[in-house]
């Protein structure tokens, strides 16, 4: 419980340092925050990393300039990621049990996503904090050809969140061999 709250403590700090992708709207930022949770997720299974993901995302509700939503879509979709390539590894507890569990981890969290995007997360988005025009907008300013909230979150939305976790797992796959005695108690 003390391992997972510290991950979970230590994503939130990486939340912090967080930046915008030039392909994407600005409102959509990138971060390492779902690291810890990952680590988690394979050193105490996979209901743990959704612990830490939780233990993150209250911390952030605490600062957050998104009334909640950004927090709820990031909870939402880390969780997704770091249960499946939690669960996954459990199953296969090698460094392939790792890496397939991670990779199908982001897709599912990449295509749950537009699907808690148009019916849960925009619509809230919308009430909050930017009309849909407005939202529509950002998008358009990078390609006009987006008509729809839909095509927004297949176009954008669908790769960025996939390709996120990719990168979160490629920084684990680094690092966790090395972590995995000392998040397991075992040093």
């Amino acid at each position: 419980m003390m391992v997972a709250a510290l991950l979970g403590a230590l994503g939130f700090v990486l939340m912090f340092l967080d930046f915008s992708v030039p392909v994407m709207p600005g409102f959509i930022k990138f971060d390492f925050s779902d690291l810890p949770a990952l680590l988690g997720a394979f050193s105490l299974g996979p209901v743990w990393g959704v612990i830490c993901c939780l233990v993150k995302n209250v911390l952030h509700l605490m600062i957050t300039d998104t009334a909640g939503v950004g927090t709820l879509s990031n909870f939402l979709l880390g969780s997704i990621f770091v249960f499946t390539a939690g669960f996954i590894y459990q199953k296969s507890k090698s460094r392939k049990g790792a890496l397939i569990g991670a990779v199908a981890g982001a897709v599912a969290a990449g295509l749950i996503g537009v699907i808690t995007n148009y019916y849960i997360v925009y619509p809230v988005y919308f009430q909050i904090m930017a009309p849909k025009p407005a939202v529509l907008g950002a998008y358009q300013a990078l390609n006009p050809k987006v008509d729809s909230l839909w095509d927004a979150l297949i176009w954008f939305n669908l790769p960025f969140t996939i390709v996120k976790f990719l990168v979160v797992t490629v920084v684990v796959t680094l690092v966790y061999k090395k972590l995995s005695p000392i998040l397991k108690g075992n040093k």
